[in-house]
């Protein structure tokens, strides 16, 4: 015969707690959705107007940001950390960076600034027809 004994509300409750803050950690971290790589297929962006001349603009929902380092010329990358696969959340300047683990990174070179990431963003491919910015592979 086993005999169980039942779980005291100390137990319980710590049980619930420990899963509780497991789930909020999964969720800070769990911001890996879509192709690190950028669109899959060609997304229209919007005016090349709102991207600044020696800044960066972010298209979060996109996943992609897009940098004019010099008027007219403009280079696109991956708004997905190559850390642990979250979307960046904001640009500065041309400093991209990261919520989940503070990497940032170069919106002109897509190198690593500050890790913990080690990959820069990669390369997303650009065009600019009509003053619209289209990401993702070519058409």
């Amino acid at each position: 015969m086993t005999s169980e004994v039942p779980a005291c509300r100390r137990t319980v409750l710590r049980g619930a707690a420990l899963a509780g803050a497991a789930g909020l950690g999964l969720a800070a971290c769990g911001g890996k959705t879509g192709s690190a790589d950028g669109p899959t297929k060609p997304v229209q962006l919007g005016p090349a107007g709102e991207v600044p001349v020696g800044g960066a603009k972010l298209y979060r929902d996109d996943k992609v940001v897009v940098s004019q380092p010099q008027q007219g010329t403009f280079k696109a990358f991956s708004a997905v950390c190559t850390h642990q696969g979250c979307v960046v959340d904001s640009v500065k300047g041309t400093t991209v960076s990261c919520p989940c683990h503070g990497s940032q990174f170069d919106a002109e070179t897509g190198a690593v600034v500050q890790g913990p990431a080690t990959k820069p963003l990669p390369a997303v491919h650009l065009t600019v027809t009509g003053g619209t910015i289209t990401a993702g592979p070519a058409s």
